[in-house]
């Protein structure tokens, strides 16, 4: 990796090998070499941010034949800058009253159940109501004067027959006037837009993905009108967007993204992504047992070919998941994905992101884990050393906050099920006891989002106690006690008939 690292590692961070695409949590994609040209050129000069707009937003236009563009602080900006827009209608007396949406008449969002998701927390910052819809009949009926806009994600939108296409939303939207806006923020660019042919109203991207832009960077396409009222809602003016500040640079690099995006020869780098599988599958499969596969990812979100690498667990004592976490815990760090079923484990390379250089140490990397001596896996765990089955206190430290949570336990062996009171909901709860060790694991789920917790303890004092991995939200310590749970014991009167009185 060269100097590239040097920085990072001057803070202690090591730097990660990318084969798995443009997750914005390792770093979303690599910069084009036009585009931070553009925010240096950008950089040492003062303009007017309105202007700025305008001027981006025409270029943007004339390069995507789009009515209008808008460079927001990522996508998830974009969108938050669109539902402001279909919310106030522009009209500023409104936007600076978000989120207390009291006495606004366009305070609902719908959306497909398909399209719920973590991401459309964007939407829900304006302060709307989300209302979700599974069938065409059932989107018609929830139409009223307080709809603001639908909302969809554009990849579930286009499956095979799917009964709530953008098409079919369209029509129904139309005779409304209702504004829809498709979240496409992974995928490929069109020109012309697909999406805004098939009626959408305005189309959302990330700057940070397959457009090799800024990656604090989002683009919008659309209606002018629509996008002029979300850039209105937008830094540098006050009010809900004032947070999602986009500076002039990434502005600028962001449109040097998209003129780069016509300018690029697609059909070269798919091959060069091949050619770079290809070399890596070569050495993978000098290891005796292990096979490869490449698909073809041609759908327009997350395109790129991908190369699965696949073994028997049995006969190489591994599991894809346990490669993944070595290669991700240990230098030269690399993030793969992994997978593990039906008597076969894998992992998949995705080549997008990866640098000069980083095929050769990926290849040896590979190689090296998959072809070393290890003792056969444990095929039973060790007897459990308690009999956990009953109801437990469990006190949980959150970085800043305690809270107080529920389990009910129900172990077989070293088996165990259950459930899982947390603070908003009740949830089926698994995991196993082998001596002293508990591993648990529950997902407390709402519309779009889920918070995983997987509970790692050690039995000692009666009690067990340890960690909570929380996925993307970190971690967080745990104690369980047992409760003292008295079950209510008093006589109950069956009436022997319908009551003669209330």
């Amino acid at each position: 990796m060269g100097n590239a690292g040097n920085i990072y590692q001057s803070i202690g961070v090591e730097p990660i090998i990318n084969c798995r695409g443009t997750f914005t949590i390792i770093g979303g994609s690599v910069e084009l070499p036009e585009v931070l040209e553009a925010m240096d050129a950008a950089s040492g000069y003062f303009v007017q941010y309105d202007e700025l707009a305008a001027g981006v937003g025409r270029k943007l236009a004339e390069i995507t034949g789009a009515e209008w563009g808008l460079v927001s602080a990522g996508c998830a900006a974009g969108i938050k800058h669109i539902t402001a827009a279909c919310v106030t209608g522009g009209n500023p007396e409104k936007l600076i009253r978000i989120p207390d949406l009291t006495g606004l008449e366009k305070t609902q969002v719908i959306a497909p159940a398909y399209s719920r998701n973590a991401y459309d927390h964007a939407v829900r910052n304006i302060g709307v109501e989300m209302v979700t819809v599974d069938t065409p009949e059932e989107m018609e009926r929830a139409i009223n004067r307080k709809t603001a806009m639908i909302y969809l994600v554009t990849g579930a939108a286009s499956d095979p027959g799917q009964p709530l296409s953008l098409e079919v939303i369209a029509d129904i939207a139309r005779p409304h006037g209702i504004p829809i806006l498709a979240d496409a923020a992974a995928e490929n660019l069109t020109i012309p837009n697909v999406h805004l042919e098939q009626g959408a109203t305005a189309v959302a991207y990330s700057g940070g993905k397959a457009l090799c832009g800024p990656q604090c960077a989002g683009l919008v396409l659309g209606n002018r009108a629509l996008l002029q009222a979300a850039w209105q809602a937008s830094s540098p003016h006050h009010g809900p967007g004032r947070d999602n500040k986009i500076g002039k640079e990434e502005i600028m690099g962001m449109l040097a993204a998209v003129e780069q995006w016509v300018a690029r020869d697609h059909d070269a780098e798919w091959q060069r992504w091949l050619d770079i599988l290809a070399g890596i599958a070569a050495q993978a499969e000098q290891v005796s047992g292990v096979t490869t596969e490449v698909g073809e990812r041609t759908g327009l979100s997350n395109r790129a070919p991908i190369l699965s690498i696949n073994w028997d667990p049995d006969a190489l004592h591994i599991t894809g998941a346990e490669v993944a976490e070595d290669f991700a815990r240990n230098a030269p760090r690399i993030a793969v994905g992994s997978g593990d079923g039906d008597g076969q484990a894998s992992i998949t390379v995705t080549p997008s992101q990866m640098q000069p250089g980083n095929a050769e140490v990926v290849s040896e990397r590979i190689c090296n884990i998959l072809s070393a001596q290890r003792a056969p896996r444990p095929t039973e765990l060790a007897p459990a050393a308690a009999d956990l089955s009953g109801h437990w206190d469990l006190d949980i430290t959150y970085s800043n906050e305690s809270s107080r949570h529920q389990l009910y336990i129900e172990q077989q062996g070293n088996w165990i099920g259950g459930f899982h009171t947390s603070d908003f909901s009740t949830q089926a709860l698994k995991g196993s006891v082998a001596g002293d060790q508990v591993a648990l694991q529950s997902t407390a789920s709402q519309p779009g989002d889920g918070i995983p917790f997987m509970f790692a303890g050690t039995i000692a004092a009666g009690g067990f106690s340890g960690s909570i991995h929380l996925g993307e939200y970190l971690t967080a310590e745990f104690s369980a006690a047992r409760a003292n749970h008295q079950p209510a014991r008093a006589p109950i009167a069956i009436p022997k008939g319908p009551p003669l009185a209330t």
